[in-house]
């Protein structure tokens, strides 16, 4: 079999991995948004600038230090981590009891400033990042030609978004962060220290943005639009899955991934609003997402 519904299977297989591959980026990108909207109540609109500014920290530790993509995978998330923490400690934890619209308005206006910094000092049209040399080539499949790099990064993302599930959902450290924003001063009593949880929380949440940014330069060029440009779909599937629901992020954004890929392939037209569109139709008949509660 060449064709499947008149489409070449190589061209079909080959947006499927495409669409598994943004899917990818879409579920480690919500998960993050997820976890803070989750856990601080807090609508992150700076969540694509920092994942812009994960994919400019790898290029700098490259070409201004000289250190590889494998460190810049450790030392980059962190950095936007530790960004996180000085964001949460002296802005939003102001923030975390009052109407979204607060949160949402700060870091839309955080977005904006990150994106002009680097927009600044690097333009628009984008960096070159180098692929590591142990992913260049293709596994040869027969009928298709598989990127070792993609198998990576779908790997990678899949092993994440269902180990950062199981820590918040079946371990004792996600029970207390779940009982830490919904009774806070219950856990204090229990000698937890509620306000370093929260930090730690919105730091890893941003660090996850980061770790996409590695992982996304080599694929995408390092730009400072690159942020803005993935930020609003991933709100989109946030919102499919269900504001706050870590498994209805991880799955609504690998799922949306393959059906934007095959929307390129049977219909091209469609393929950027494709998501938008599964948005109303759920908004509509399930308001909380597929994945949340009604309150």
């Amino acid at each position: 079999m060449t064709e499947i519904f008149g489409v070449p299977i190589q061209a079909l297989m080959g947006q499927l991995m495409l669409g598994l591959v943004n899917g990818s980026f879409y579920a480690i990108l919500s998960l993050g948004l997820a976890v803070i909207f989750g856990m601080l109540n807090i609508v992150n609109f700076a969540h694509g600038a920092l994942y812009m500014a994960g994919a400019f920290f790898a290029w700098m530790l490259l070409n201004y230090a000289g250190i590889n993509y494998w460190m810049a995978l450790i030392i980059a998330p962190i950095g936007v981590g530790l960004i996180g923490v000085v964001i949460e400690k002296t802005m939003l934890r102001w923030l975390h009891q009052l109407d979204h619209l607060y949160g949402l308005l700060l870091t839309f206006g955080l977005a904006l400033i990150l994106e002009g910094i680097f927009r600044e000092f690097y333009g628009s049209s984008g960096l070159p990042y180098e692929l590591p040399e142990v992913f260049r080539g293709v596994f040869d499949l027969g009928f298709m030609m598989l990127p070792k790099y993609r198998v990576w990064v779908i790997v990678v993302s899949i092993v994440l978004c269902f180990a950062t599930w199981f820590v918040i959902e079946k371990t004792k450290l996600g029970a207390y962060l779940r009982a830490g924003t919904e009774n806070p001063n219950m856990v204090k009593a229990f000698g937890i220290n509620v306000p370093l949880m929260v930090t730690l929380t919105y730091a890893f949440g941003v660090g996850l943005a980061g770790l996409a940014g590695v992982m996304a330069a080599p694929i995408y060029q390092v730009s400072p639009l690159m942020g803005s440009n993935i930020i609003i779909v991933v709100f989109a599937v946030v919102v499919i899955g269900g504001m706050g629901s870590i498994l209805g992020a991880i799955i609504t954004g690998l799922a949306l991934g393959l059906i934007e890929g095959l929307t390129k392939v049977f219909f091209p037209e469609a393929s950027t609003t494709v998501v938008f569109v599964i948005m109303a139709i759920v908004l509509l008949i399930r308001p909380a997402g597929l994945f949340g509660r009604e309150k």
